[in-house]
């Protein structure tokens, strides 16, 4: 059964990564107040945060990159089969490939990038290589989105909070910035999960951090969560 949202689908059984609550946090959150023309999704899987800024957006190019063929299959069909098929594109390469000839610039890159540093591997081969970090280390993401922004471009990820950072202190040694800054809590008791996290070529002082807590208790959905998500999720 493909997972449905309010304006789209996403087919997902060629894939190891299910749509999941990091990739529609990125989606809904990634800042779009300069208006982008182009934006890039790196490591799209099923594609979905790309079709989540189709809906969001007017941008004219929305390309997806992904290395894993039968994840790459499926982008393609779950564009071909949205309301934005003409907008989206996806190209089976990585991005030491993409990075080679850069044809365009992008005024908002996008990645939820396969993040397990430790020692971790399961059973199932073809997840732990969309899960793991070693398909695409932090410092190819930064060097990359330092190439391909342009220059009011902006580049949004989610991490694992462990990971804020060092991502950060990565970012700066290519001149990019923190503009916005959201942690993720599961629950008001739990420690933060992850991090929501915007940079620009331009450095702000007094840019926003705050927190995003997701429900009170088990499908009780934090008012917070409910407004950054109600415009895809069916039941919001």
């Amino acid at each position: 059964m493909p997972f449905q949202f309010k304006q789209f689908s996403i087919h997902q059984d060629k894939t190891a990564m299910k749509v999941g609550t990091d990739g529609v946090l990125l989606g809904a959150w990634a800042p779009l107040e300069h208006q982008p023309f182009s934006i890039l999704d790196i490591g799209t899987g099923t594609g979905l945060i790309a079709l989540m800024l189709a809906q969001r957006t007017d941008a004219e190019q929305i390309d997806a990159l992904e290395i894993d063929e039968a994840a790459y299959e499926q982008a393609v069909e779950n564009f071909e089969n949205s309301p934005w098929s003409d907008r989206l594109f996806c190209f089976h390469a990585g991005l030491d490939e993409f990075i080679e000839e850069p044809e365009d610039e992008y005024d908002l890159i996008v990645s939820n990038p396969p993040f397990y540093s430790e020692d971790y591997k399961t059973d199932n081969e073809q997840r732990d290589v969309a899960r793991f970090q070693d398909a695409m280390p932090f410092e190819d993401l930064v060097e990359a989105a330092d190439l391909l922004l342009s220059e009011k471009g902006i580049l949004a990820v989610i991490l694992p909070f462990k990971e804020e950072a060092k991502f950060i202190a990565l970012a700066k040694d290519f001149d990019l910035f923190p503009i916005k800054i959201t942690r993720i809590k599961g629950t008001p008791s739990t420690e933060i999960k992850r991090s929501l996290l915007a940079f620009s070529r331009f450095e702000t002082l007094d840019f926003t951090v705050n927190e995003l807590v997701i429900e009170t208790s088990r499908h009780n959905f934090t008012a917070e969560y409910i407004t950054l998500t109600k415009d895809f999720y069916l039941k919001m």
